[in-house]
């Protein structure tokens, strides 16, 4: 938050506040409408588009339709090389899992605060990265005994292991596994807020050089803006590592789950 002083808050802009009244309770919770809750409506709106664009079936397909398809194809591949044929039928919950994260991370890029408008990247969070990990883990827990039963506790016991080893490995495989979803949500919480955090501070070096003068505007402010444009096309590229890593581990879970191996 940059204020009269020229001072820039690297954390302001992970605040969450209510947009539409702070009064909305239910039971004694607080439902108000965030700014957290506003870009996540935006970003299933503009996924939503996205694929209605997409979803033509021309015989010709233009370009909006074969990006859809290119992304479905990815997603598709992917599972089928990480879980099999098994994997097709979870094409569409990875499909979306992906895109949905792919556009919060680019759209909490966007400078729209050059026109007033402040982007709020929700993936910085831990509670809704938390909720998209226990997600994809929940499905890996339910498949996992549905599918197999008890014996899916045989997960936990790798392959050969000697009969005396078993007490020792088999806490220690459950404890990993466990600590899976928080892992998933704390990678993706992590690389988003550092990106963040980084831009903004880059940014105060920007506007205290100037309000400093000219001297430090050329000696701190140019290098620093300069550093904040290459630091914004790497975000893009971390946005989309980081949607593809998820949706790669939840495969790669789910996998375990089909699979057991």
């Amino acid at each position: 938050m940059a204020q009269a002083s020229g001072k820039v808050d690297p954390m302001y802009q992970f605040t969450v506040e209510p947009l539409l009244g702070e009064t909305w309770n239910i039971a004694g919770y607080n439902i108000a409408f965030t700014n957290s809750a506003l870009w996540m409506t935006i970003t299933a709106v503009a996924l939503f588009i996205f694929m209605l664009g997409g979803m033509k079936r021309e015989l010709v397909p233009g370009r909006w339709q074969m990006t859809v398809e290119t992304f479905t194809g990815f997603i598709d591949d992917m599972l089928e090389a990480n879980v099999g044929k098994e994997g097709r039928k979870y094409v569409p919950y990875i499909f979306s899992l992906f895109m949905f994260i792919l556009f919060a991370n680019l759209l909490g890029l966007l400078p729209v605060g050059l026109i007033g408008v402040h982007p709020f990247t929700f993936t910085s969070h831990f509670t809704v990265t938390g909720v998209l990990a226990i997600m994809s883990f929940s499905i890996v827990l339910i498949v996992g005994f549905w599918k197999h039963g008890l014996h899916f506790f045989s997960l936990f016991v790798p392959h050969g292991t000697p009969l005396p080893m078993i007490p020792i490995l088999f806490p220690i495989e459950l404890i990993s596994f466990m600590v899976r979803p928080f892992s998933l949500a704390l990678r993706l919480f992590v690389a988003m807020m550092a990106g963040h955090v980084l831009l903004k501070v880059l940014s105060g070096f920007v506007i205290n050089g100037w309000n400093a003068g000219a001297g430090y505007g050329l000696l701190v402010g140019v290098p620093s803006f300069i550093l904040m444009v290459g630091i914004s096309a790497l975000e893009i590229l971390v946005a989309g590592i980081q949607a593809y890593v998820f949706a790669l581990l939840a495969s790669l879970y789910i996998n375990d789950a089909e699979n057991l191996h």
